[in-house]
């Protein structure tokens, strides 16, 4: 097995389905807006297929032939307002992960790279403080491209002052570990939202956050 401690100096956490199980208020998020525009939309019952795609193609395709008047940012930002409050009624983290965090912010520089937009990624990392523990955050909205280009990761690489060979991103889905890869970078994945059978281009699969402990803290 890698050993992950060994040359490690920074660790980037990928957000929705690594800190918060917030995949399904993702989805809840978009199907309520849905509604709202009268667009019956099969494929959000097929969230999987959405899982680590930022929010904008998912936006393309779920309102696809909608006419209406507002614009695609608008209906981003409706979408996320909606997705906040969501966020805002009950602690959406893992069980766990909080001090996870702590714990590894006191031995390594840490980042998070989302494909989320600013403000959902903000409203998640209200909770517990868990801000404090991160010198950097990145959206999709700073980059060009989302997962699975490697932009997001190397963009936080950069910003750290750290080469991409001697970070570690945490993942759970193929996105989010494709670009990883691409970056140069090593990649824990976590079985919080995929099979662990999809995340096998990973250089390890874990099923909790404990084997992730022992990983980079021994």
């Amino acid at each position: 097995m890698t050993d992950f401690q060994t040359g490690t100096r920074a660790i980037i956490f990928d957000l929705d389905g690594v800190i918060a199980d917030s995949e399904p208020l993702h989805q809840l998020a978009f199907r309520r807006l849905l509604d709202e525009l009268g667009i019956n939309n099969v494929w959000i019952d097929d969230w999987h297929r959405y899982i680590g795609t930022a929010d904008r193609p998912v936006m393309i395709e779920l309102t696809r032939g909608y006419a209406g008047p507002l614009t695609l940012d608008q209906l981003l930002d409706r979408k996320t307002e909606i997705f906040l409050g969501l966020v805002g009624q009950d602690e959406p983290l893992y069980p766990g992960v909080a001090d996870l965090i702590g714990d590894l912010a006191a031995r390594y520089t840490m980042a998070v790279a989302s494909g989320s937009m600013r403000v959902a990624i903000a409203g998640v990392l209200e909770w517990r403080g868990l801000r404090n523990h991160f010198k950097a955050v990145w959206s999709v909205q700073d980059t060009g491209r989302g997962k699975p280009a490697p932009d997001l990761f190397l963009r936080a690489s950069e910003s750290l002052g750290i080469p991409p060979s001697d970070c570690v991103v945490i993942e759970d889905s193929v996105p989010g570990i494709t670009a990883a890869r691409a970056a140069g970078m090593r990649c824990i994945a976590i079985t919080n939202t995929t099979p662990a059978e999809r995340l096998t281009p990973a250089d390890v699969v874990v099923d909790d956050y404990k084997a992730i402990r022992r990983l980079l803290l021994g």
